[in-house]
């Protein structure tokens, strides 16, 4: 087979399997999933990117394993998250629908900014629409107008969250008021009169953004929120990681809900990273508090809590590293290990917080690999 018969044979397989996954994710959260379907598209998946990423082909090699050795999606080698600082992890051609994602860099410096080379678009889109609108947006009888605290995906084509917001306010939002610019200054004037709007229109609205800028505005006297129309609710994401300040959840949760008179139990944490396509979300808003540290997976996601030094996985409940599988990442490398502690039961998900001190030797043993392997490549 020629090199361009190769690149029509991998365009034609990758649009063939990112057709099929959409089509399942549009029938939405609810729909559930079997195990047989997810290991069979999982191996699926891992056997384009075996063929297509030559990065990630050469450590699965050394690591002894190829499509043809594993029996389920377990079995796949997981690539660190910090490897995407260093590696271009591309499984599908470059189209028009096609975005780079990076990472914030906030405790390495912009030059070691993650990127997430994402071929097509419509998958993101498609896989994040569903979760978002059973988390945030169940039982609304009406579109909602959207405050975005998070920046217009215009000024910042390179932030994932950004991208989710826009994509969430163009399919589901009455109008959309974004208050916040590139570099994460508000717009203290439109906020004051947005705000005047929104109160004299007595509707309720949807304010999302990340702690960061939550705390932001709750520590200045010139900018309010004020009490939020009845029936308002908040999404909140993105924790205070490179932060000089930080207040527990608890604290910031209280405050948001004493300036703006939106229940706890109206507050939604998102979890999400730019090295994953897929999010997950605390079920508060159908659960009540009791959900609170709960986060759910949407049905082509999977998540094991794994031990820091062997990686195996552990017996459910016990806390360790997080991996995940997401189908979502379909264009670039499926499973990714993390440096986040929790645990998983039941397909549920507690979040305990970053690993402390010294990086995982999975984590590092892994990277190692990555690192060999890439050289024997060049």
């Amino acid at each position: 087979m020629s090199t361009e018969q190769r690149k029509d044979y991998d365009s034609a397989n990758f649009d063939l399997l990112a057709t099929e996954l959409e089509s399942r994710f549009h029938d939405g959260v609810a729909m559930p999933w079997t195990e047989t379907e997810f290991e069979r598209r999982s191996l699926k998946a891992f056997a384009h990117q075996f063929d297509y990423c030559s990065p990630y082909r050469a450590f699965c090699e050394r690591r002894g394993i190829t499509p043809g050795t594993v029996a389920g999606w377990e079995e796949i080698p997981a690539v660190p998250a910090t490897a995407f600082k260093y590696f271009d992890f591309v499984s599908a051609p470059t189209r028009d629908d096609s975005a780079v994602f990076q990472t914030s860099g906030t405790t390495r410096g912009h030059e070691a900014r993650g990127c997430h080379h994402i071929p097509r678009l419509s998958l993101y889109r498609a896989s994040l629409l569903p979760p978002l609108e059973a988390a945030l947006l169940s039982g609304l009888p009406e579109p909602m107008r959207f405050l975005s605290l998070v920046p217009d995906p215009k000024g910042v084509p390179e932030s994932s969250l950004s991208y989710m917001v826009g994509a969430a306010a163009e399919r589901y939002a009455a109008q959309t008021d974004w208050l916040v610019d590139a570099e994460g200054n508000f717009d203290e004037a439109r906020l004051s009169s947005v705000l005047e709007v929104v109160h004299d229109a007595n509707e309720p609205v949807l304010v999302l953004g990340t702690a960061l800028a939550f705390l932001h505005v709750l520590d200045r006297s010139d900018l309010r929120l004020g009490p939020l129309p009845d029936g308002s609710r908040i999404m909140e994401t993105g924790g205070f990681k490179g932060a000089r300040r930080t207040i527990s959840r608890e604290e910031l949760y209280q405050r948001i809900s004493l300036e703006t008179q939106v229940s706890t139990e109206r507050i939604v944490n998102e979890y999400g990273m730019t090295e994953l396509l897929s999010q997950l979300y605390e079920p508060v808003l159908t659960e009540g508090l009791d959900a609170v540290g709960v986060h759910l997976a949407p049905p082509w996601l999977r998540v094991r809590a794994l031990d820091p030094t062997t990686l195996h996985r552990l017996p459910e409940g016990e806390d360790g590293i997080l991996a995940f599988f997401d189908l979502a990442n379909l264009g670039s490398i499926c499973h990714v290990l993390t440096e986040d502690i929790g645990s998983v039961a039941e397909g549920r998900v507690r979040l305990r917080g970053r690993v402390p001190g010294s990086e995982p030797r999975g984590c590092s043993r892994a990277m190692d690999d990555l690192m060999a392997a890439a050289g024997s490549v060049r």
